[in-house]
């Protein structure tokens, strides 16, 4: 997927009221690239049940020293 492509980690799920919640880690610019994705209605579902997402907020943004996942995953 795009995370992948990106070289980012973490996990992203689908929330019931069309938004994104997760976690992702990367460097900041593929990391700013997965928000733009996101934003722009990109969504973490499959292609066949692809779903709108309506809002994509990101907050709790911090530096990290190390990556805390070893791959990305999309929980359902």
């Amino acid at each position: 997927g795009e995370a992948k492509r990106l070289g980012l980690v973490g996990w992203v799920q689908n929330t019931s009221h069309g938004t994104v919640q997760g976690q992702i880690q990367g460097p900041t610019a593929s990391v700013r690239e997965l928000q733009e994705w996101l934003r722009k209605g990109g969504s973490p579902q499959s292609r066949i049940s692809r779903s709108r997402i309506s809002r994509a907020e990101f907050s709790n943004e911090k530096k990290i020293v190390a990556l805390e996942h070893k791959d990305f995953r999309i929980l359902k």
